[in-house]
């Protein structure tokens, strides 16, 4: 027998509202971010720059993306969809990997090219007020998405773009201020130099961050177990179950996809000593257990005699 079960439906509508809320907010503020370090970076002729304001405004479409993700989830199961989208949740998480992957790479190979062909003429100076102003917003937005305190793993994704946006700003603070430092104490030969060094130093701090993203996304796509700190507090309610209802040791099996967190357990048990309403009674106590805000459950659970039912 199953059941599907999400949060109390405020808690379930706060969530979603802060989701919404949160990726508003990341999407308008990339979209501010982008637009002005591409055209301050194109005024100071600086890569660097270029590359923060590309990775905002990609970061932009994506949060767009995302938003439209999330409402669809939101929408609940369909006649077309009757599981639902939820898998639009990882889905996305991977694509905003996958993008920002290859804007990396292809930033790093370009600050190579530079470095080749002798360096390049940024004007560090007002690259490092740029550099400041987008570490404090950078970190201003991460706050923000902390404090939402929604359990979505899309505004997660936003999360992990603002940190990462903040790691690079501030790299790029640090080596432009070492630049005018080195401008006005006369050693400005290898200043040509330091614009696409830190293009190359910036996305290898930030490439851990797609790349957990897309081994999250495939992870769950793939159904893969859920990591400890969700299978943890599972096990721990199966083990409170089986000792209120003096079950045996069950077929366990956990999944999450999104929002949404498949539990299945198989009991198996003596010929006519349950029953049907026996069975409901062990899934409603599970589920009262499992039930969080923001979750939603898709329990099953089923008390048989055959041993090998599900082998």
């Amino acid at each position: 027998m199953s059941e599907q079960r999400g949060g109390s439906a405020d808690g379930a509508a706060a969530d979603d509202r802060r989701e919404r809320l949160g990726l508003r907010l990341s999407a308008s503020a990339s979209a501010v971010l982008g637009v002005v370090a591409v055209v301050w970076g194109l005024t100071v002729q600086s890569q660097a720059l270029l590359l923060d304001g590309v990775y905002a405004l990609i970061g932009t479409g994506l949060s767009l993306l995302t938003l439209r993700a999330a409402r669809l989830v939101a929408a609940g199961p369909t006649p077309r969809y009757p599981f639902g989208r939820e898998a639009l949740g990882p889905l996305m998480v991977g694509v905003q990997g996958l993008v920002l992957l290859g804007t990396l790479l292809y930033a790093s190979v370009d600050a190579v090219l530079t470095i080749r062909s002798g360096g390049s003429q940024a004007a560090v100076g007002s690259a490092l007020v740029y550099a400041v102003l987008s570490l404090a917003l950078s970190v201003v937005l991460l706050v923000v998405m902390r404090r939402l305190g929604t359990t979505s793993e899309l505004v997660g994704a936003e999360e992990a773009q603002w940190r990462a946006g903040a790691v690079l700003s501030g790299v790029l603070a640090v080596g432009f201020g070492l630049a005018v430092v080195l401008t006005r104490l006369g050693i400005d030969t290898v200043v040509p130099y330091v614009d696409p060094v830190l293009v190359i130093a910036a996305a290898g701090l930030l490439i851990p961050t797609p790349l957990r993203m897309l081994r999250t996304s495939l992870r769950e796509l793939l159904e893969a177990t859920p990591p400890a700190s969700i299978t943890g507090p599972v096990a721990d309610a199966v083990a409170a179950v089986r000792q209120d209802f003096g079950l045996p040791e069950p077929d366990l099996r956990i999944g999450k996809l999104g929002r949404k967190l498949y539990v299945e357990l198989d009991f198996v048990v003596e010929p006519g000593a349950w029953d049907v309403g026996d069975a409901d009674l062990v899934r409603r106590n599970l589920v009262d257990r499992l039930t969080q805000p923001g979750q939603l459950l898709w329990v099953n659970v089923e008390l048989h005699t055959d041993p090998a039912w599900d082998h």
